[in-house]
């Protein structure tokens, strides 16, 4: 279970990034479809004495201002929706247009009440509070839009509709929320709304809740708010713990879509030449076999839009591969330069890439006439000259130009990495410094520690375990929890990879299970090694753990253990294949939003960049930050 809290950039205007991420849920969404709206049950199909009835009791049970208004709420609620065409309560409710115009439904009965001389205030009051007792009562079922944008964002509104129809089911929810003690009051509340919405809109109860109902919930509140929606691995969480949904561990995880298909990959250009297309699909779907996902997605994205994209763009109608020379030189120009469309910083700078670009583009053209010899039928037609020589793609002189800059890399980077490792270490020592301190102050108390004085702030919002200071000389906030994380991952991280030089794929698959012993048959004595798993050679390989790698190992080992003393078994995403590994001891993992996950590539970058730039190392011809990859310690290793 996680906690709704976390830092959140704030949305742009009109949130431009939703399209792309429903897109993202999409494919979930078609595996796991929400229960259809139902269109008759017992509830809207009561009788006007009947429902009520119904909704007095539910006012009579409610808070004491509710039931100031069950005298006239029920009634004018009813009157209301008899006025509207339908043969069930539902139906009518449907067909007022007030679920369509979700916080603005109040406008509707407004002008009802006007037109019968009833005082819209006083009444209007009256029938929201009855409206909110029909849902409860199960006589209305509104949209989950309706709910969310403002129809029922109370708290008298769920606990009602939790008492009315799954109060076993909502009590053991609010349980399992209570027994998390990095949830606040706030993420609890957010939780119990979330499936009181879900149980409000499709109806049943808790137990009949599914994975589709929460990512319908997700896409509602999305777009209710307008903004990205956080912590839904806590409702994700709490109803797999009741057995609600059988799914993925985590929330998170029913995003991945699995490997793009040939079709997809071309598709994304949108070329126009059919033929051409279906040509690339089926070169791709031959290639798939022998080449991982990434690659072949590269293959993908140099055949399909930095070839044959760029092609149909400047010479349109074009409907052969086989290319005049003048079309052919003038492709091999352009690509010797980017054209922004990976930024426009990036407009106009050398493509480095350039000679992969040409060799794979000679091997799709050679691949074809070789095939066209085994299979004429299918490839003879598109077997026609190579538009790149083979003089064109030597990589000697490639090869010869990165291996002086990587050497020059190298050779800056290396005299200032004892610095930057004891800078690190230092800012690692010192967070976890602040963050002793600050546990031990209260609330609007000074503390000081690592030669700083701050003020523990309280938290109002969040995971009761933050803890937050105040710089009092300069009002600077700061949440010591994240930063202490950061800095001792960073440090982990860049001590692991200076003293292996294993890549960061390797890095990030380290297990409880790659630490091993071997017993040195002369002497008896156990040795430490470290089992690194294959990555780019597909070969295992084993390093002898020194003191100062068995110090950091036993670092992460003991952060990572839980009070059990066992690893907590986390699923990392492979990003080269699209899919999610099963969960294992990984040793790079961190407790984030509440549950455990794996640290992936992206956030060790983003930590290794943070604490390089604060280690203020600069690079001596230009004055700038001196930047690290974690492939830079690989290289230094080895020089």
């Amino acid at each position: 279970m996680t906690a709704a809290a976390g830092a959140q950039a704030p949305a742009r205007p009109g949130w431009s990034r939703a399209r792309d991420r429903r897109s993202l849920w999409q494919p979930a969404r078609d595996r796991f479809p929400a229960r259809p709206d139902a269109t008759h049950w017992p509830g809207t199909v009561l009788p006007r004495a009947g429902a009520q009835r119904e909704l007095a009791r539910v006012l009579a049970g409610g808070r004491s201002a509710a039931q100031n208004y069950a005298r006239v709420g029920p009634g004018a609620l009813l009157d209301w929706l008899e006025d509207q065409p339908g043969a069930t309560w539902q139906e009518r409710w449907l067909a007022s247009g007030a679920d369509q115009a979700r916080s603005g439904w109040r406008e509707l009965p407004r002008r009802w009440l006007a037109e019968r001389g009833r005082p819209p205030a006083y009444w209007l009051a009256g029938m929201s509070v009855a409206l909110r007792s029909a849902v409860a009562a199960d006589i209305v079922r509104p949209s989950m839009g309706w709910l969310l944008g403002g129809g029922a964002a109370n708290n008298h509104f769920t606990q009602a509709l939790a008492a009315e129809r799954d109060p076993g089911g909502f009590a053991r929810l609010q349980g399992l929320l209570d027994a998390d003690p990095e949830l606040s009051a706030v993420a609890r509340g957010v939780t119990v709304h979330r499936a009181a919405v879900i149980v409000a809109a499709k109806g049943g109860t808790l137990a009949q809740v599914t994975i589709g109902d929460l990512l319908a919930e997700y896409a509602a509140e999305e777009q209710a708010r307008r903004r990205p929606c956080q912590g839904m691995q806590v409702i994700y969480g709490a109803l797999r713990a009741m057995g609600t949904i059988e799914g993925p561990a985590t929330f998170r995880q029913l995003r991945a879509a699995g490997p793009r298909t040939p079709e997809q990959m071309i598709d994304r250009y949108h070329l126009a030449c059919g033929p051409v297309r279906d040509l690339l699909v089926d070169y791709l779907r031959e290639r798939q076999p022998a080449l991982d996902h990434s690659t072949l997605q590269q293959l993908g994205y140099i055949l399909g839009k930095l070839f044959w994209a760029d092609i149909e763009q400047h010479h349109p109608g074009i409907s052969t591969i086989h290319l005049p020379d003048d079309v052919a030189r003038d492709w091999k120009q352009r690509l010797q330069v980017k054209d922004g469309s990976g930024g426009a910083a990036q407009a106009g700078t050398e493509r480095i890439g350039l000679r992969q670009c040409l060799t794979n583009v000679r091997a799709f053209y050679l691949d074809i006439a070789q095939w066209a010899l085994d299979d004429p039928s299918r490839w003879a037609r598109w077997a026609v000259p190579c538009p790149v020589r083979p003089q064109e793609i030597s990589a000697r002189k490639t090869a010869q130009h990165r291996k002086s800059r990587m050497d020059a890399r190298t050779r800056e980077r290396l005299p200032v990495l004892p610095a930057l490792a004891s800078a690190i270490d230092r800012h690692r020592k010192d967070a976890a410094a602040l963050l002793a301190a600050a546990r031990q102050a209260q609330p609007g108390q000074e503390f000081t520690a690592a030669g700083r004085t701050l003020t523990r702030l309280p938290v109002r919002s969040g995971s009761p375990l933050k803890v937050w200071a105040r710089d009092p000389a300069t009002g600077e906030r700061a949440e010591l929890t994240v930063q202490e994380s950061y800095a001792f991952w960073a440090w982990a991280a860049t001590e692991v990879l200076r003293h292996t030089g294993i890549r960061i794929e390797e890095l990030l698959e380290i297990s409880h299970h790659s630490l091993v012993q071997y017993r040195l048959p002369g002497t008896g004595e156990l040795v430490p090694l470290l089992q690194v798993t294959p990555s780019k050679t597909d070969a295992e390989r084993l390093l002898l753990v020194s003191p100062d790698l068995a110090d950091v190992l036993a670092a992460i080992i003991s952060r990572v253990r839980t009070p059990s003393g066992a690893i907590p078994l986390v699923a990392a995403y492979d990003r080269h294949e699209r899919r999610w590994l099963p969960p294992a001891p990984l040793l790079f993992q961190r407790r984030f939003r509440g549950h455990d996950q794996a640290i992936n590539e992206w956030t060790i970058r983003t930590m290794l960049a943070a604490a390089i730039t604060r280690a203020g190392i600069t690079d001596p011809a230009t004055g700038q930050p001196l930047r690290y990859t974690p492939h830079d310690f690989r290289r230094i290793l080895s020089a």
